[in-house]
């Protein structure tokens, strides 16, 4: 019976996995991944067929109806990833204008129309000067996000204010997507573009393979992501000069160097593969974050609404357990009351008792006079 279960099961998984290959494949090769998965599971049914054969004639037919059904739906599901994906890419095109446009009025390239015959200027330290585009746009609109603020360090922010463009683009062998990080010229490291690739195992059901990042080109001295340590010699030593070190030190460009997966999986105990699944949750956890919210909604984040947005609905969120808590305090108070009312009606019960007991004459006979009121009775 075990084994017939695990044979279902298998066969389970074998369905399941149809829409999510499919998904990654052209038109073209993806019917035929749909036909050759049909004969697979007619194949494997052939193979297994005890399970059938411990079914009654009339309800073995009717499972035979169901998995007719069941292949009429795994093509419609298959058809259905086909379109969403190129109605993603359509949609994807038509945002690239918009985003172009961004691009050029947050850096300067182009002026809004409202200002072209005006001049921008910035009164600051009384000297006037000229302000192109939105000087730290992409800086402040990630501070402004819960989850970015908390990689972002006081270090990191004069670098990321060269920050001139951030875009993601899907990728399909393997399949994942892209970051793109796009600086200008600055004095921390020459790289032009940092990229971030997150290869996937399901798109529809994201489940992180690994994660490749840009090898950063620091400038001398200019290394965000590790601190040195001076040390002074000990007494007596012959080496007179101070001892230095480097050290790995909180960053936001330690995103570009992502936990590394080892090949074989017998190199780490438990406790490793735990923590270093947990590295993987969070890196995913910050690029989906650019890529779903700060890419697309850029300038809400600029200007702290899309962050008023998530704090209102996390509001909401903490409104309704405290009114689930208030509730059952409410019940517990209830409760208390009912148990106090309870303890009173048994304190006056017992008060009562005791004023007929001591009106009672102790006289130890057992006649009418002297018997106990039958609530006075001890059992």
């Amino acid at each position: 019976m075990a084994n017939n279960t695990k044979d279902q099961l298998d066969m389970a998984d074998l369905a399941a996995s149809l829409p999510a290959a499919a998904a990654a494949l052209s038109a073209q090769d993806r019917v035929g991944l749909v036909n050759a998965l049909k004969n697979k599971l007619q194949n494997l049914a052939g193979q297994h067929s005890d399970v059938l054969e411990n079914l009654s004639p009339v309800v073995r037919k009717r499972v035979e109806v169901l998995r007719d059904i069941q292949s009429e739906h795994d093509e419609l599901e298959a058809k259905f990833f086909e379109e969403r994906a190129a109605l993603e890419l359509k949609y994807q095109k038509l945002y690239e204008p918009l985003y172009a446009k961004r691009y050029d009025i947050v850096n300067g390239v182009v002026e809004v129309d409202e200002l072209k015959d005006e001049t921008t200027t910035d009164q600051a330290d009384g000297n006037t000067k000229e302000v192109k585009g939105v000087p730290d746009f992409w800086l402040t609109a990630m501070k402004s996000n819960e989850i970015l603020a908390e990689e972002i360090t006081e270090r990191d922010e004069e670098a990321l204010k060269y920050l001139k463009d951030i875009k993601w683009c899907k990728i399909d062998d393997p399949k994942g997507f892209k970051l793109e990080f796009f600086f200008d010229t600055n004095p921390f490291f020459k790289n032009s573009v940092l990229t971030k690739v997150y290869h996937m195992i399901d798109d529809d059901e994201p489940i992180l393979e690994k994660a490749i990042g840009t090898d950063i080109e620091w400038l001398p001295g200019k290394c965000l992501t590790q601190k040195i340590l001076k040390k002074k010699p000990k007494k007596g030593s012959k080496n007179a000069k101070p001892i230095t070190k480097t050290e790995k030190c909180e960053s936001f460009f330690n995103f570009f160097s992502p936990p590394l997966v080892p090949e074989d999986e017998e190199d780490i105990d438990e406790e490793e593969a735990e923590e270093l699944q947990n590295q993987m949750e969070q890196d995913y956890d910050i690029g989906s974050t650019i890529r779903d919210k700060i890419i697309p909604h850029a300038v809400s984040w600029f200007t702290g609404e899309a962050a008023q947005d998530d704090e209102f609905d996390g509001i909401e969120d903490d409104d309704d357990e405290e009114d689930d808590d208030d509730d059952e305090d409410e019940v517990d108070e209830d409760e208390e009351d009912d148990d106090d009312d309870d303890d009173e009606d048994e304190e006056e019960s017992k008060s009562k008792r005791q004023t007929k007991k001591d009106s009672i004459p102790n006289t130890g006979a057992t006649g009418e006079q002297g018997e106990r009121p039958p609530e006075c009775k001890q059992q």
